[in-house]
């Protein structure tokens, strides 16, 4: 029972309990997917509404963090929501401090040396949350990062979080190309989602953002481009 109630004690084969708990949260939420493609990043999410009289728009799983950054989370969303606020601010820090926008990998590193410290002392829990953080910085180029509750951060091409990880990660195995164009990357991130949905799959529950090279921009699409896309052969 100590090992299971303390975040500051290891079990004796070198667990932390406290940090799985929040892993399984992650697990719980709703899947969000990022996807890499030729002209930019993209982001989307299925906020599986199943209630008729709920306002959609209430509901936020996709997030701006900056002109040329957007998030995408998956556990508690008062957690993520706290987050992203964290990001935000780190973000205008750096503009203050540098007069430069933050790169994407140095985004991830600060939020994630936050999630860190939230795992190592006594009187507080781990955020049941995980982060995919997209972007494009000069240095870099386009890159999508994922977070995980006990602090540690991954680099992909194609991933996804929540309850359809693993599944939607065995689909991209299969279906992912490097050389993706935008439409093509909108109906994969569909196809995904639609594969993992629970109940009945609605195409205007899906909600997609982009960062193109471009113009470096945070750009939410329409649900027209995403029908559309989704459409296609």
């Amino acid at each position: 029972m100590a090992y299971d109630r303390a975040i500051t004690v290891f079990s004796p084969d070198g667990r932390i309990f406290q940090v799985e708990y929040a892993r399984e949260a992650v697990k719980r939420g709703t899947t969000a997917v990022g996807i890499v493609y030729k002209d930019g990043v993209l982001l989307g999410v299925d906020k599986s509404i199943d209630y008729p009289l709920l306002v959609s728009e209430s509901i936020e799983k996709i997030y701006q963090i900056d002109e040329h950054l957007g998030a995408a989370s998956s556990g508690l969303i008062a957690d993520a929501r706290r987050m992203v606020e964290d990001c935000r601010l780190e973000c205008q820090r750096n503009r203050m401090a540098y007069d430069e926008e933050i790169s994407v990998a140095e985004l991830t590193r600060k939020i994630s040396d936050t999630s860190q410290i939230y795992t190592q002392y006594g009187g507080i829990r781990p955020f049941g949350c995980a982060l995919l953080i997209a972007g494009i910085d000069a240095n870099n180029g386009v890159q999508l990062f994922e977070t995980d509750p006990s602090g540690a951060y991954t680099q992909y091409l194609a991933t996804a979080i929540g309850s359809g990880k693993k599944d939607v990660e065995t689909f991209f195995e299969k279906a992912y190309k490097k050389d993706l164009s935008r439409a093509d990357a909108i109906k994969l991130a569909v196809d995904a989602l639609k594969q993992v949905a629970t109940g009945k799959f609605n195409i205007s529950n899906i909600n997609i953002a982009l960062i193109e090279e471009k113009e470096k921009k945070f750009t939410v699409l329409q649900q027209s481009e995403i029908a559309a896309a989704a459409k296609k052969k």
